[in-house]
């Protein structure tokens, strides 16, 4: 039986139109980070055996899922390509960007490196933009440890509105810790306030005038804020999709497989 709601549970239609099978499974957890932070060792620490590769749809990019359970749980875990940004300027940085925004996994794991934190934060203020449920991963503690570096984990999370949790991939050191804020989380028993930059005035009331024209455009687009920032920055593709009218499709689409799990739910439970 799955545990997580009903409004999370609709969107597990779409993971599956992405080709990531959500069968057998209660909560889906997205793996995002730079490259070279220790990303697929934690995955391969959490999933072991249980993990296959392939393509995603459409993309030459390769993906990785697996699985793993914690408190009883059944989570399947997506290690979406390593990538410095979500601004859509590789076939990576797409994958990774739509799978957020459409597939709205019950939680992302961010993975930092404790020895470079600040060039890794400007993905994690990317990823808090598209959705609340993150938890940040400090991973190679043990390497900042070893050339004296402290890194303010309460700090961090304060500043951040969000977990964040140091670990060690290689040695499993702290990822308990990490499991049990993703299981907060995915249940619901924890809430974020994720940092988001506001900008000046100017900026916010240029955000602001864009949202009702996105939604109007395509409507029930998730998270028509991040579309108008990525408007005002001037990026083409978001331009051009909103334009063209194929963000509206993917939309349509995402409600429409949304529509068709409810109704298997709701067949499965006449049964």
């Amino acid at each position: 039986m799955s545990t997580h709601d009903c409004d999370t549970c609709v969107f597990h239609a779409e993971l599956e139109r992405m080709g990531v099978s959500t069968d057998r499974f209660d909560r889906v957890v997205a793996l995002a980070g730079n490259p070279n932070t220790g990303k697929s060792t934690l995955f391969n620490s959490l999933t072991g055996l249980k993990q296959h590769t392939g393509n995603w749809p459409g993309k030459t990019v390769s993906r990785a899922e697996g699985g793993f359970e914690f408190n009883k749980v059944r989570y399947k875990i997506v290690d979406l390509p390593g990538t410095y940004s979500l601004l859509s300027a590789s076939h990576d940085e797409q994958v990774a960007r739509d799978f957020l925004l459409f597939g709205r996994p019950d939680v992302t794991i961010v993975v930092t490196d404790a020895t470079s934190l600040e060039r890794n934060l400007n993905l994690v203020l990317q990823v808090l933009e598209i959705t609340d449920r993150v938890v940040v991963a400090v991973n190679l503690m043990d390497e900042a440890r070893r050339k004296g570096i402290t890194v303010d984990l309460r700090s961090l999370a304060r500043d951040l509105g969000v977990p964040a949790v140091g670990i060690v991939a290689r040695t499993g050191e702290g990822v308990r810790d990490l499991l049990a804020q993703v299981d907060a989380l995915s249940s619901g028993e924890a809430v974020t306030a994720p940092l988001r930059i506001r900008g000046t005035g100017e900026f916010q009331r240029a955000v602001d005038e864009l949202v009702p024209l996105i939604e109007a455009a395509a409507p029930g687009v998730p998270n028509a804020r991040w579309i108008a920032i990525r408007l005002l920055d001037g990026d083409a593709e978001v331009e051009t999709a909103l334009a063209s009218g194929r963000l509206a499709q993917l939309t349509a689409e995402q409600q429409q497989a949304a529509q068709g799990f409810s109704r298997k739910i709701a067949l499965d439970g006449a049964q």
